[in-house]
């Protein structure tokens, strides 16, 4: 049910610029005001949620360990598993951010012939993951040409390596094509496993249709539904300086689009998808484990008064005489 609900739903995000920009013409609408609005509020809920986890206290250092601490000097200590110094925890940063270390250690836990209960390592869910956010980051850069005249260097290096095929005209792009096939390998995932079908909602689904009718529509534009680049960039740059402008010659398949990536923008703060951001943010993640190496004092351990036991006989002598429990102080 939840699948039939997310795709529903973006289904009618793609009927509504096909009516509104493709029949009814409100061009400065899906072209200018809905992307300015999208981007504020991606930006507004990205800094809500970071100032939310930001004021979240940590009293306690809780990093998640996976293997020898920094004990005894003759003990070799995992310095990535179990990290004691800043040092270490940058390297499990780094690693988990850009590889997605503890993902690629993932295992699955099954049972055979009914009996039989084994693990098994999940690497085709690592391995789409990685090929999913690596390819989706450099289809964004990739899109940074419009944003800048003339594009950086970088960028061409960039469109350079992810057009090696050198395949038809407009070139292809590899990173199009990974991102649509990751994506939708990760949406099969969800219906083929029947673990992860049972624990799948409607938020698990949704994004995963709306990225893949981004991949498409970007792909339909790119290479059969031909929309005048010079014109996407003249809207985009308006957009960039605030001085918009709706040049002719777009198809509404830019502005379908654009709305959908619009929309992948207003959802993103208030979704798992901001992930991206919470997991620099997560104390599991970003402590060093050097609790036995440095004490850590709660800061919220303000002096209070207290009831001591003495102070509780002296009040309770008597009675407690009279009922038979023994006491220190006779």
């Amino acid at each position: 049910m939840g699948a039939i609900t997310a795709f529903i739903a973006v289904i009618i995000l793609i009927l509504i610029p096909l009516a509104g920009a493709g029949a009814v013409n409100l061009h400065f609408l899906f072209g200018v005001i809905i992307p300015y609005l999208a981007f504020a509020t991606f930006i507004i809920g990205i800094i809500y949620r970071v100032v939310k986890w930001g004021r979240s206290p940590v009293p306690f250092r809780i990093p998640t360990t996976a293997g020898q601490q920094n004990s005894l000097p003759w003990i070799k200590q995992n310095k990535l598993d179990n990290p004691s110094t800043t040092l270490g925890v940058i390297g499990r940063m780094g690693l988990e951010v850009l590889v997605f270390r503890s993902l690629f250690r993932n295992t699955s836990s099954e049972l055979y012939n009914g009996s039989a209960f084994a693990h098994r390592w999940e690497k085709w869910l690592w391995i789409g993951s990685l090929a999913f956010h690596w390819s989706f980051l450099i289809v964004l850069l990739r899109h940074f040409r419009f944003f800048a005249t003339p594009a950086p260097s970088f960028l061409h290096m960039i469109e350079a390596f992810d057009g090696f095929l050198q395949i038809g005209t407009p070139g292809l792009f590899v990173s199009g094509i990974v991102l649509l096939g990751a994506a939708s390998y990760l949406l099969f995932r969800r219906f083929y496993i029947p673990q992860v079908r049972y624990i799948s909602l409607t938020s698990d689904f949704f994004p995963l249709f709306l990225i893949i009718g981004i991949a498409l529509s970007g792909i339909l534009m790119r290479y059969f539904i031909k929309t005048d680049i010079v014109s996407a960039k003249e809207l985009i740059m308006g957009l960039l300086t605030f001085n918009p402008i709706i040049p002719k010659g777009i198809g509404v398949i830019f502005y379908i689009h654009i709305f959908l990536v619009s929309s992948l923008f207003v959802y993103f703060p208030f979704s798992k998808l901001v992930h991206m951001a919470g997991v620099f943010l997560s104390p599991t993640r970003n402590l060093a484990n050097n609790s036995r190496m440095k004490r850590h004092i709660n800061p919220w351990n303000y002096p209070v008064k207290v009831h001591t036991y003495e102070e509780y006989e002296d009040d309770f002598r008597a009675k407690m005489k009279a009922a038979g429990i023994p006491v220190e102080k006779e």
